[in-house]
């Protein structure tokens, strides 16, 4: 299931409110990306997004970025650095021997190894910042109170206003929902 992170934090969503938001059900990409812009356009910024397969338009349209790419970029920077600083420490500082009348600082053998970790420390950036930035392990979370969210990996679309959205009124918010034309309209209680 592909989960588009909010800009928002959740933490910041704490609201008197009965309930935890509404959701709304769409079967197709084009419903659900056309209901986010309008409610973009009414005001509301707590919404997120689910859909089985990845959306760029619906990324863009709802104004979410991710910062995986920048953490992995530096993950792959710094096993670099520690591939080639460890190897010049040891050949160059500790322990340096004339090989075949070689300067003591030869870098070209080096790269294999500054390689290799700047590939690893980059795999393990993405494994596990992806895992941080999900909010994982997160064994419940109150839409799966909803008996439709378990499409959501399947083939259906679906948009959350949280009850925690500034613009966010119990009432209001449900009449603005049922007039984007959904399959289902739910109210997602507080667990």
């Amino acid at each position: 299931m592909f989960f588009l992170k909010p800009k928002f934090k959740f933490e910041s969503l704490k609201s008197d409110h009965p309930v935890f938001g509404y959701m709304v059900e769409y079967d197709s990409m084009d419903g659900v990306i056309e209901a986010a812009r309008k409610t973009k356009a009414a005001g509301y910024e707590a919404v997120e997004a689910y859909s089985p397969m990845p959306s760029h338009e619906l990324i863009h349209v709802l104004g979410h970025k991710s910062y995986l790419a920048n953490l992995i970029f530096c993950g792959g920077c710094f096993g670099a650095t520690l591939g080639f600083t460890v190897q010049t420490f040891a050949n160059v500082v500790h322990y340096p021997w004339n090989i075949g009348g070689r300067p003591d600082f030869s870098w070209p053998p080096f790269i294999i190894i500054t390689f290799e970790l700047m590939v690893l420390f980059s795999a393990l950036t993405a494994t596990f910042g992806m895992i941080l930035l999900n909010g994982l392990p997160r064994h419940h979370h109150p839409l799966f109170e909803v008996e439709a969210f378990e499409r959501a990996s399947q083939d259906r679309f679906f948009l959350v206003i949280h009850s925690g959205d500034a613009k966010f009124d119990m009432q209001d918010t449900k009449t603005f929902l049922s007039g984007l034309d959904p399959l289902s309209l739910a109210e997602v209680p507080k667990v």
